[in-house]
């Protein structure tokens, strides 16, 4: 290198280093560049041998596998908010789009500053750019990953083994940070521990495992190996991860149910309130209220464990459910309906309704008792939430 662009450089390297100084000491990562899932996009999981889910886990996106024949667990309590591609020719390109997108992420350049080797992702807040690990990542606590009011900031982590995140740890997006645009790439496996609320697209060369209670707004990606879920929430939609409900064609069984698992138990469950409410303007109109089940437990004074939960009406665009907040479904077609199960307590289950028309969105609400019985050992039952 000539002196005078070494010169340059060095000048270059000043201004920045001041501008650092003066705005926070937030580290400045080499800029990353968008990592191109290509067909893997719809995917909310994909999974190399198998995949494997326990308790009533929601996925709003598509589930995929390839080359394995392994899926199990995904029936209901379960719900699928998408396709299902059980080792078919859709799951097969999906995994040859991850691949190429794993190694464009494992390749981008990463600043000598930027490598984390022993760092603690925890407590971190890292701008948009590439980061990387030699060897294993752990987060305890909380990441945050500051866009800058740049919603297109791009964040790839480089880890050359695996990724470990504690209970309770969480992935924070802030001034305009997507997790469409947050790339994960780990060189062995990942494991998300319980309740750890993550984001982004997590791509494993081997395996992913989550916890009881984990959520993930993004995606679950694996190469090779299994994914395992136990009563998590996956959820892809934000990134255009949801599709409807279609048959099932060949080698793809169907991809969603609008039914689900009913029970009550009289251990200590207080009335629910009656809930009836629906919203009409223009051509647009949608309804929303308990089920049979849910109104048989209020009368006695008991709590139930779960049921399917629908909105009807016309000229409904879309329809987004939440429990506690927290998304477990987005439908743009019939059926507009999940199944809702919860941890023992009181919950709140939300539907916002926007219409194809000018009628205005509206949000319904529902409150609900879950018990600890039913919720082990629900049984099956009617379920009615309709209007």
């Amino acid at each position: 290198m000539s002196k005078p662009h070494r010169r340059m450089r060095t000048a270059r390297a000043g201004v920045l280093l001041a501008v650092g100084f003066a705005f926070g000491a937030i580290p400045v990562a080499a800029e990353a560049s968008a990592v191109n899932l290509a067909t893997a996009s719809p995917f909310v999981l994909l999974a190399g041998s198998s995949a494997t889910n326990t308790g009533p886990s929601v996925l709003d996106g598509a589930l995929g596998l390839a080359p394995g024949t392994s899926l199990a667990g995904f029936g209901l309590p379960a719900v699928v908010n998408g396709a299902t591609h059980d080792d078919d020719s859709l799951a097969s390109q999906a995994q040859a789009d991850l691949t190429n997108a794993y190694n464009v992420a494992s390749g981008q350049p990463v600043e000598p500053g930027d490598e984390l080797t022993g760092q603690n992702l925890g407590g971190l807040t890292l701008t948009a750019g590439a980061y990387s690990f030699a060897s294993s990542a752990q987060l305890t606590g909380t990441l945050t990953l500051d866009a800058q009011g740049n919603p297109n900031a791009q964040f790839v982590f480089e880890i050359g083994s695996s990724l470990t995140t504690a209970s309770a740890s969480s992935v924070v997006l802030t001034n305009g940070a997507s997790p469409c645009n947050v790339y994960w790439q780990v060189g062995s496996s990942a494991v998300l521990g319980s309740t750890t609320a993550f984001q982004g697209n997590l791509m494993a060369l081997d395996s992913i495992s989550l916890d009881n209670g984990a959520s993930v707004i993004g995606r679950l990606l694996a190469r090779n190996g299994q994914v395992s879920l136990i009563n998590d929430v996956l959820d892809g939609s934000g990134c255009g991860t949801v599709t409807t409900t279609p048959g099932p064609t060949s080698g793809e069984s169907p991809g969603t149910s609008p039914g689900g698992s009913t029970g009550t138990s009289p251990s200590g469950g207080t009335p629910l309130p009656p809930t009836l409410t629906s919203a009409s303007s223009h051509r647009g109109s949608a309804t929303f209220r308990r089920s049979t089940s849910i109104r048989r437990a209020a009368r006695h004074g008991l709590c139930t464990a779960g049921f399917s939960a629908t909105v009807r009406g016309r000229l409904i665009k879309r329809v987004v459910f939440r429990l506690d907040g927290t998304r477990i479904g987005s439908m743009t077609a019939t059926p507009f309906s999940v199944s809702v199960h919860a941890a023992p307590g009181a919950h709140e289950v939300t539907a916002h309704v926007t219409f194809d028309d000018a009628t205005r969105a509206k949000t319904f609400t529902l409150a609900y008792r879950a018990c600890a019985s039913a919720v082990l050992h629900p049984r099956p039952g009617p379920s009615e939430f309709t209007g």
